[in-house]
């Protein structure tokens, strides 16, 4: 099957891995897969080895010309159909493009904001099967109007054994500036406000008085950077909590934090959580979108409302004292990667929405 894959992002995380996993994959069953990526975007250059890379202009929601530029490449390689990965105008312009070219077309579906009935009922239009990463955003999806014969759900996957390689402590926190004996607490997404972190800001004046050595790390980047610093400042917390930046070194780093957590209000399914279980590392996150999925109550961590500061506090607070039943939901997160999330099963999973796609307009 030859299959041209459309991803929009920039960067090497989130859905952009979950597409080089899957480019993988299909790369070693045998198929051949065709990527159109941004011009030197990150995941051109790691693709290279198992796909064949278009470097196009790619411009976000308003780039109308997407659409001309992708019919072009569907003309010129001729894929069996397509497959986009993203919104950041592929969705929609890589849609038109795929109709036009007369090309079966596969959105896959990574997040759980809200958007219009109007907007569904258009947009969805254009593909022939979407695919949610879990259930939680397929719910969404249904209840914003789309057919439920249009909707598969195919659940993103980590590469479990690269996290759960262990800790090298002392090297590791040295490297992160925190004391060897520390309580470590990560935080890895991107600083926007969906995330959440402003949360665990405002619970962590009362965790620091119940645990002097306690530290927390922001793993990530974006916009509020700057006015999270000025929040950790305001609240006295300079010390204790750090921006720590976007890291490639996520497979060293966590598998030596004490706790992982994720106070986000919406999420499609956390590919961070995904891989902080995959390293043994306990969880407290928000019951927000799938985010019940990669953590499960009482089996790899605790799940309090989105927006709950005390339930937050509270949740951190008895892991954090706790180190027995902290290594028994690490022992929980790894068994439940292995066993729901693996990278065969997600691959197997896009594979079946191909095959019989391929059927029903064959």
């Amino acid at each position: 099957m030859k299959i041209l894959h459309v991803e929009g992002g920039r960067h090497l995380y989130g859905g952009a891995f979950q597409v080089l996993h899957l480019l993988r994959g299909l790369h070693a069953r045998g198929h051949e897969s065709l990527l159109a990526c941004p011009r030197g975007c990150a995941l051109a250059e790691a693709a290279a080895p198992v796909a064949e890379v278009h470097g196009l202009p790619m411009h976000g929601d308003a780039d109308v010309l997407m659409a001309y530029r992708l019919r072009r490449l569907i003309r010129e390689t001729r894929p069996d159909l397509v497959h986009l990965h993203s919104r950041i105008g592929a969705d929609v312009m890589g849609g038109i493009a795929a109709r036009l070219a007369g090309v079966p077309v596969i959105h896959t579906r990574r997040v759980d904001n809200p958007e219009p009935r109007w907007l569904v009922a258009l947009k969805y239009r254009l593909h022939d099967r979407v695919v949610a990463i879990s259930e939680g955003i397929g719910r969404v999806l249904l209840e914003e109007g789309l057919p439920s014969a249009k909707l598969r759900v195919v659940r993103s996957a980590v590469d479990f054994e690269r996290y759960a390689g262990g800790c090298a402590g002392a090297e590791v926190r040295a490297r992160l500036s925190v004391a060897e004996d520390a309580l470590l607490i990560g935080v890895i997404a991107q600083l926007i406000p969906r995330k959440g972190h402003r949360f665990l800001i405002e619970a962590a004046r009362d965790l620091v008085l119940e645990q002097p050595s306690l530290q927390i790390c922001f793993f990530g980047q974006g916009p509020l950077a700057d006015e999270l610093t000025r929040q950790i400042a305001e609240a006295g917390l300079s010390d204790q909590i750090q921006l720590a930046g976007f890291r490639d070194d996520l497979a060293e780093i966590l598998p030596c934090l004490d706790l992982v957590v994720h106070p986000a209000l919406m999420e499609g399914l956390g590919v961070a959580l995904l891989q902080a279980a995959s390293a043994g590392v306990p969880i407290v996150a928000s019951r927000a979108g799938g985010i019940p999925e990669a953590v499960r109550q009482g089996e790899n961590g605790l799940l309090v409302p989105p927006g709950d500061v005390l339930a937050l506090r509270d949740a951190i607070s008895a892991l954090l004292k706790d180190a027995d039943r902290r290594a028994a939901l690490g022992a929980g997160g790894r068994a439940l990667m292995a066993r729901e999330f693996s990278i065969d099963a997600m691959v197997e999973g896009n594979l079946a929405v191909y095959r019989e796609l391929m059927e029903s307009v064959g």
